[in-house]
């Protein structure tokens, strides 16, 4: 008989190793986290599109054909406070 306890003992089985745990626990994570992200987007659905979407659309329309109700004012002033000094025009 050999003198090296690595010789004499027995093969232990495969789900004594903490390392296969460890490989199998990533796999069931993912599906675990896939399960619970389907749940959460058929229990809570977004509405995408509103209900009276043409008619919102009908009134953004009219308020950019006047010029007092539109938004373009303050959309040029916020380009061009975004704008580098550099690009500015002069």
């Amino acid at each position: 008989m050999s003198s090296n306890p690595a010789v004499n003992r027995e093969p232990q089985p495969w789900w004594r190793f903490g390392h296969v745990w460890l490989v199998i626990a990533g796999p069931v994570i993912v599906v675990i986290a896939g399960f619970v992200t389907l749940w959460l987007a058929i229990s809570r659905p977004d509405p995408v599109v509103a209900e009276d979407y043409y008619r919102k659309g009908l009134e953004i329309n009219q308020t950019l054909a006047q010029p007092e109700k539109s938004l373009a004012p303050a959309l040029k002033a916020r380009n061009h406070a975004a704008t580098p000094a550099g690009d500015q025009p002069r």
